[in-house]
């Protein structure tokens, strides 16, 4: 341990130094025109400017930093499959590669500002040229995870009245099972080293296409991305970012949470489906001229995280508390982090005993984080705070942060109530612009001056807030947001299932899991337990998305219901918690 100590010590002082060197030669960074433009916003002095457009005032600008030599050497993209292939891409050619893919986007594929495409790609570089090309040319960006099934994708599909979608090989064949229903659908883009009937070659167009591209002008509220995410009742929701509320704010409040310098190299372990991806490796490293890394990652397994950290400059990642139970399982004396100086955690709690471990082992701290598809982070445990195990840290600018009781009154300190943002007079920029084409919906989330969270929580008297638990039945399973509906659906399909209700159940791992408590149809008898349980889970897998099945069922006869006959969900998760 002392030597462990000992050469992190010496890791620190000289990351320290080489930051130091590089800001004392090039101390204009903080001065640059992405930040100096917008000085007067992060200050509060001026209105927010009417047109803002990511690819073209952050991205761009950063290569012409880049061409002036103003920025260290580090590549701006750096993505690696674990098998020898690896791609490091600077600020400028991002910046051409992307143009190429708006080039093909709007004229290959006919698309034009306000389109929406929907993007299923797992962690390969074209995602993240897909992302800014639909800046450029105001499409509208739809992310989805590649686990989603036909059905899960034909919603999306039909929702949200997409004209394209680009996705690989393993997901193309779910998307022609069911490309008839989707009346919307003109293009299909599969990313593939050969070609697939009835689909348009990605690469084969992007080679094609020229690398000159004039960006279209985007208001700072025109919508930018779509996140599809689940709530207690229905379908997933469509939640509509602007080109403001995910581009601009971290430049309009720089370090609110993520404090980079283009000397970091960053590494969010993200699934691209997921908003933290957008947020911890495109918009706040990017903003901040930081190296955005990224693993292939097919397989989540500790060796591989940990050879990583061990063999690569990474400065700085970002997990779901799982990953860092499943780490902190592992002999980390075995490993050297040579460059690793920053840890944050998000998505769901962390235990403090994680914490406690991970430190003990590493000699390094884990910063938490919280935040949702909806706003972003919220709260976050920055760099030079106090860190108070088990809580959430402090409210990110610009974001009023209370805890309120049933009336929207604000509690006082160690009062447990509803975790909400102040949205009124004013909603400040960071927020979703609506749930697409549900306007009640959209209202439901206010109460008062309030935008409610549907997180239970505390206060305590210096400011930091702690999670207590959902308000309202979403589980929210490894930083999987999984709504009890889809799962309950999904059960009710199989001839042996009368009745069922979803609930969360603390798992070790996981955090929390789904627990499914099944009614049997009358004419079904149970006579091997096991195997049926096997039956249904299998049968949730392949009606909805693998990650949503219940890995824990229990088989009752009856459900807890009120007087108009509604399952007592709450009652089932407070049996499930101990809370009874």
């Amino acid at each position: 341990m002392k030597t462990l100590l000992k050469s992190q010590i010496l890791r620190s002082f000289w990351i320290l130094r080489l930051h130091h060197r590089w800001f004392h030669r090039h101390n204009r960074f903080l001065g640059s025109p992405i930040f100096a433009q917008y000085e007067a916003q992060s200050q509060g002095e001026q209105q927010l400017p009417e047109y803002f457009n990511f690819a073209s005032d952050v991205l761009d600008k950063w290569s012409q930093i880049e061409k002036e030599g103003k920025r260290p050497s580090n590549p701006a993209l750096w993505w690696i499959n674990g098998r020898g292939g690896e791609v490091r891409w600077s600020f400028e050619e991002l910046g051409v590669l992307s143009r190429k893919v708006a080039n093909m986007l709007s004229n290959q594929c006919g698309l034009c500002k306000g389109d929406r495409v929907l993007v299923i790609l797992p962690r390969i570089p074209e995602w993240w040229l897909v992302t800014m090309a639909c800046i450029r040319t105001g499409i509208i960006l739809m992310p989805g995870i590649s686990q989603l099934t036909a059905k899960d994708i034909q919603h999306r599909l039909q929702a949200s009245k997409a004209k394209c979608i680009i996705t690989t090989d393993a997901v193309a064949p779910a998307v022609d099972s069911i490309a008839g229903s989707c009346n919307f659908l003109q293009t299909k883009l599969v990313v593939s080293e050969g070609p697939r009937e009835g689909w348009l070659n990605f690469k084969e167009l992007c080679k094609e296409a020229p690398d000159s591209h004039a960006c279209v002008r985007t208001k700072i509220h025109d919508p930018m991305v779509i996140y599809f995410t689940s709530g207690t009742t229905g379908a997933p929701k469509m939640a509509e970012h602007s080109q403001g509320s995910l581009g601009f704010r971290p430049i309009a409040h720089k370090r609110y949470w993520l404090d980079l310098t283009p000397a970091d190299i960053m590494w969010s372990t993200a699934d691209t489906g997921w908003v933290v991806a957008s947020l911890g490796s495109v918009f706040e490293p990017w903003a901040l001229g930081s190296c955005v890394f990224i693993h292939s990652l097919q397989q989540i397994e500790s060796t591989i995280i940990l050879n990583t950290l061990s063999r690569f400059p990474i400065t700085t990642i970002l997990g779901p508390p799982t990953l860092f139970r499943m780490l902190a399982q592992s002999d980390l004396t075995s490993y050297k982090f040579m460059s690793l100086q920053y840890c944050l955690s998000g998505g769901e709690p962390l235990n403090p005993e994680v914490m406690e471990q991970w430190k003990s082992m590493t000699g390094l701290q884990i910063y938490d984080l919280y935040g949702q598809t909806e706003t972003g982070m919220i709260c976050a445990v920055k760099k030079g705070m106090k860190i108070k195990p088990g809580s959430m840290g402090k409210a990110c600018a610009p974001y009023q942060v209370e805890v309120i009781d049933e009336e929207a009154n604000v509690l006082p300190p160690g009062k447990e109530g509803e975790i909400g943002i102040r949205v009124k007079p004013q909603r400040p920029l960071g927020f979703f612009s609506r749930y697409v084409d549900n306007p009640e919906k959209t209202a439901a989330t206010v109460r008062g001056d309030f935008y409610l969270t549907g997180d239970r929580g505390l206060i305590d008297k210096d400011g930091y807030f702690w999670f207590i638990g959902r308000a309202d039945d979403v589980i929210n399973s490894s930083g999987y947001r999984i709504g009890p509906f889809e799962i309950e659906s999904a059960l009710l399909e199989h001839p042996a299932v009368a009745e069922a209700a979803a609930v969360s159940s603390p798992d070790p791992l996981r955090g929390e899991v789904v627990k499914a408590f099944v009614v049997l149809s009358p004419a079904y008898t149970l006579q091997d337990k096991a195997k049926l349980t096997l039956q249904l889970q299998e049968h949730v897998k392949k009606v909805t998305a693998p990650y949503k099945y219940p890995r824990k069922m229990e088989f009752v006869k009856e459900l807890p219901k009120t007087v108009t006959g509604k399952i007592r969900r709450n009652e089932l998760r407070n049996q499930e918690w101990g809370r009874v």
